[in-house]
């Protein structure tokens, strides 16, 4: 068929330009994917949801039972058709624009419960969103569901809570899928969502992004405000992104960081953000002459490691392929895995944390302090939470400021060796061990061959990477980069840079692709 004249005398200008055809896969769809097909028409925010709100019901409720998610909103879909209005009428507010996010239930909803998957707080209704969650909606993300956790206040699975009982891996029902947020990581690892919304205490961003093979960042601390969010320490406690990609974890990033004059650790974080996006600094080219100290203190011995170990050199073989220079070893001097058990602050101050939360609560929730939750809460209360419940001040207390002192030792060392080798990060393997069985304790052994909370006691930005597998069980391995303060474009871009290296990431075994998470469309020219 012959083109018209005038068409032909367009394409010849330059004037007319033909759509490029492209492909889009829900699996690994970043943020940009999903703006470029809602740019070009080819797909929706409330058809988004649709197709998130199916893998929830075959995957979470059904199939094999993942158990991540606690809450979905029964208004997702009414505020997806507002944003696809708004979008026709005035263009996105930002690449964040009707895309869905799913947030661990530690953080206030102001139209859903927030329970901390805590069974007696099954009701419980904050009047007020959360920082993270207010900016989040500001940008135009649809909050879909709320997350199962670790029990925030009671006795129940390591992995699993007594509202929503346990979470499981999507790459292995029988192994642990991770700490505090991991139905965040689940619910990230099985694409419930586009990104999904963690915390961390000592671990509970890094610890189920390793273990569901996806992208984490945990911040500076007072970079992201914890105002309106459950926390079991105000010295360790963070709101973190965990994604299926790099780009995406530094574009919710981009949404949440910044001063909140209701959470005063946000002071910090003056003057620090960067003044490109964070995820502008996303280099496929990331690694080219940077330079990188690799943390051979955290790289442990023992047949049980020798796997992680393997993985880690192949890992190590990647990022100088790319252009990164190695500086290896860096050494501290300290036992750094041992030294991380005197550490933890937040063993001390969970009571403290608990009835500063509890005591934001508006009239009529079902307990507005420690003290109502340890009278009503009865056996269903962590015996832990009420053993520390009997510290009311941190002032003159020899444990907690012992906890703060070697926070500052290791914080201090870690500092020190990248600026005695001029380094850009830190690197080392996130864990060496696979992931013990979902029936198992984690006290004891398997929690220290597993423990790794330099991030959380040191207050350094940490970046975590897919980095491979175990084998035979499927279980992910991991990468961890970690800062300077407030050093995340770095960090962003060398995660980046490893990431479209080696391209690590594959898709969950137990939750496939379903049908219409794929299609082929032209691209807006």
């Amino acid at each position: 068929m012959r083109l018209p004249r005038f068409l032909c005398a367009a394409l010849l200008a330059g004037t007319f330009a033909p759509a490029e055809a492209a492909h889009f896969e829900l699996s690994t769809a970043t943020v940009a994917d999903l703006d470029a097909a809602f740019a070009s028409g080819a797909l929706s925010s409330e058809r988004l949801v649709e197709l998130y709100q199916a893998r929830i019901a075959a995957y979470d409720r059904d199939g094999p039972r993942l158990g991540a998610v606690l809450t979905l909103n029964p208004r997702a879909l009414d505020e997806a058709r507002a944003l696809d209005a708004e979008r026709r009428r005035q263009g996105p507010r930002g690449p964040l624009h009707g895309v869905v996010v799913v947030v661990k239930d530690v953080f206030d909803t102001h139209d859903l419960p927030t329970t901390g998957g805590f069974a007696p707080m099954a009701t419980s209704q904050p009047a007020r969103d959360a920082f993270v969650v207010e900016r989040l909606r500001a940008a135009g993300a649809i909050v879909l569901a709320k997350l199962n956790l670790a029990d925030w206040y009671g006795s129940a699975s390591g992995s699993g809570s007594s509202l929503g009982g346990p979470v499981r891996s999507p790459y292995n029902l029988a192994r642990y899928p991770g700490a505090s947020s991991s139905g965040s990581g689940v619910a990230a690892a099985a694409w419930f969502g586009s990104v999904a919304l963690g915390s961390d205490t000592g671990g509970s961003l890094l610890i189920p992004a390793a273990l569901n093979a996806v992208v984490a960042i945990a911040p500076t601390r007072g970079l992201v405000s914890r105002r309106g969010m459950m926390w079991n320490s105000p010295v360790q406690e963070r709101a973190g992104p965990m994604t299926r990609s790099v780009y995406d974890a530094a574009a919710v990033l981009d949404a949440i960081a910044g001063f909140d004059p209701d959470d005063l650790s946000t002071l910090a974080g003056l003057g620090r953000l960067p003044e490109r996006p964070y995820a502008s600094y996303v280099d496929a080219q990331g690694l080219r002459g940077a330079r990188i100290g690799v943390l051979r203190e955290m790289v442990r011995g023992g047949p049980a490691h020798a796997a992680g170990r393997a993985l880690f050199e192949r890992e190590l073989k990647a990022m100088a392929a790319a252009g990164a220079v190695l500086v290896d070893p860096v050494l501290s001097g300290i036992d750094l895995p041992q030294a991380q058990g005197a550490a933890s602050s937040a063993t001390y101050e969970q009571g403290i944390a608990a009835d500063a939360y509890l005591r934001s609560l508006p009239p009529g929730a079902p307990m507005r302090s420690l003290d109502e939750m340890l009278r009503k809460g009865g056996d269903a209360v962590d015996p832990y939470l009420r053993e520390v419940a009997a510290i009311r001040s941190l002032d003159r207390y020899p444990p907690f400021l012992a906890a703060l002192r070697e926070q500052a030792r290791l914080r201090d060392a870690l500092l020190a060796l990248m600026e005695r080798h001029r380094l850009d990060a830190l690197v080392l393997p996130y864990r060496t061990v696979t992931a013990p069985g979902v029936d198992e304790s984690l006290g004891g052994t398997a929690r220290r061959e597993m423990r790794n909370g330099l991030h959380a006691y040191t207050g350094l930005p940490a970046v975590l990477v897919p980095g491979g597998y175990f084998e035979p069980d499927g279980m992910p391995f991991s990468i961890e980069l970690i800062g300077r303060p407030f050093a995340e474009p770095t960090l962003i871009r060398l995660a980046s840079g490893y990431e479209a290296r080696t391209q690590r990431r594959r898709a969950p075994p137990l939750t496939p692709a379903l049908p219409g998470e794929s299609f082929d469309y032209a691209e807006t020219p």
